[in-house]
This record gives C-alpha cells, sequence and structure tokens, in this order.
C-alpha cells in the first residue's frame, strides 16, 4: 500500500450528484488541491462509467463506491470490469460472506496483473455509518455496532481486503485489531460545529485521523458549500491540526 503523506492525498470528495455537468463543475472547482473523488451509486446510476472518465481526465482518481453485494462469481465480475475502469479504490459488502470476499480479491489482482499494473484497492463495508445498535436488532442481529464491525473486519482481512470503510467511531478499535497497514476510510466525517445529517456516527476530520484514519470521505460540507473550494480548504487545515 502507497501510504499518503499529506492531507489532500488523504482527503476523498464525494460526487454525491444527480448528474455529470454537476460533477464536472465541482470537480473543476476542487482540482487541483483535490485529487481523489467518490463516485456511488447516484451518480454512476446517471453516467456510468463517463463519470470515472471524467475525474481521470482531470488528473484525479476514483474510489468507486458500489457496494457490491451478489453472488461471488457476479461481484467477481464486476471486480474486474472495475479494475479495466482504472478505479484507484472500489468496495464491497462484507455481509456478502468470505467465499464472495475471497474472489472479489482474487478476481481484482488476476486483472491488474493482467494489465501490468497495480491493483485497486479493496475495501470492506461493514455497517453503514447511518445505522445505529436500534438498526441492527431490527436486523436480528444481537451484537453492538462495535462488535459487529470488529467481527466483520476480521472476516474481511482474513478473506484478502485491504481495508475496511468505517465510521471513525469504531476506527481506534480496528487500527488496533488489524494492525498499522490495514486501509481505513472513514465517511461520516463532519467540520467541528456542523450539522450532522442523517447520519448517526460522525466524527472531525482531526479526531478521525487521530483515531488512526488513512482516508477520510466527505461529501456535503464541501459539495453543497457555498464555496466548495474554500469548504475543502478548511476540511484539510482541520486535518493538518489532527496530524500535528
Amino acid at each position: 500500500m502507497s501510504v499518503p503523506t499529506t492531507p489532500q492525498e488523504r482527503l476523498i470528495v464525494a460526487l454525491d450528484v444527480p448528474e455529470l455537468e454537476s460533477a464536472r463543475r465541482l470537480v473543476q472547482r476542487l482540482s487541483p488541491t483535490i485529487t481523489r473523488f467518490k463516485i456511488g451509486s447516484e451518480l454512476f446510476t446517471a453516467c456510468g462509467p463517463s463519470a470515472v472518465e471524467l475525474v481521470q481526465k482531470s488528473g484525479g482518481q476514483v474510489f468507486l463506491d458500489l457496494k457490491y453485494h451478489d453472488i461471488p462469481t457476479t461481484v467477481a465480475k464486476a471486480a474486474r470490469v472495475a479494475v479495466r475502469l482504472g478505479v484507484w479504490m472500489f468496495n464491497v459488502h462484507v455481509q456478502g460472506g468470505v467465499a464472495m470476499l475471497r474472489e472479489a480479491a482474487t478476481a481484482s489482482r488476476e486483472e491488474a496483473q493482467k494489465a501490468h499494473h497495480t491493483p485497486p484497492l479493496l475495501v470492506g463495508v461493514t455497517v453503514l455509518t447511518s445505522m445505529a445498535e436500534r438498526d441492527l436488532s431490527d436486523l436480528g442481529i444481537r451484537k453492538s455496532v462495535k462488535d459487529q464491525v470488529l467481527y466483520l473486519a476480521q472476516m474481511a482481512q482474513k478473506a484478502g481486503l485491504d481495508g475496511l470503510v468505517a465510521s471513525a467511531q469504531e476506527t481506534k478499535v480496528l487500527r488496533f485489531a488489524c494492525g498499522p497497514t490495514f486501509v481505513l476510510v472513514t465517511p461520516g466525517i463532519r467540520p467541528a460545529g456542523a450539522s450532522w445529517g442523517d447520519q448517526q456516527r460522525v466524527e472531525t476530520p482531526a479526531m478521525a485521523l487521530q483515531h488512526g484514519a488513512t482516508y477520510l470521505v466527505v461529501g456535503r460540507p464541501i459539495t453543497e458549500a457555498a464555496d466548495p473550494a474554500a469548504a475543502a480548504q478548511a476540511i484539510v487545515q482541520e486535518m493538518t491540526a489532527g496530524v500535528q
């Protein structure tokens, strides 16, 4: 794993917008300060690979956030396509099971080897940051959120994934349990004093880094700001304070 060395390298901006032109404007306004962007279900469903190409043409890298969760063969095929798209990172849902995780990891690395380049980071989703204890109980899961995340994290690591998407509130225990090189991608980041919105398990940029996060994903606090570039720079400054 190439370790990020600056706050800018550790910040991923979520392009959670409904169409390509909105994404283009954001990428243009945020580049070159921000070079890593998350493309999720909304934008990819609307625009498909064109959204990935847009970021790449700007010199940026893509975290493809589609949370693949299907039978192992289907997820393995999707992983191969993600590699061919040239994404920097993509994710799968850990609750798809060990066989699915292993096949996704194997397919990603095999496809990258064919193309003679480094495979993308493959990270697992455990418990969504919008979920709390009651939501797990409604699903029939009797573990606490932290225990469930840790259980799934250990499954993901054994299956060969590079890391996890996890709330900052679980990052400290995950860093201890999974070691210093396991990638921890932390969404649900809100600048100090900002509204939580629909997120239940959130943290400030500085605290997330202090707890061991590798990368931070920030969406609305930047993309819905009157000046997205200034909002991104303010978060970078908070991140800088967190690693000093």
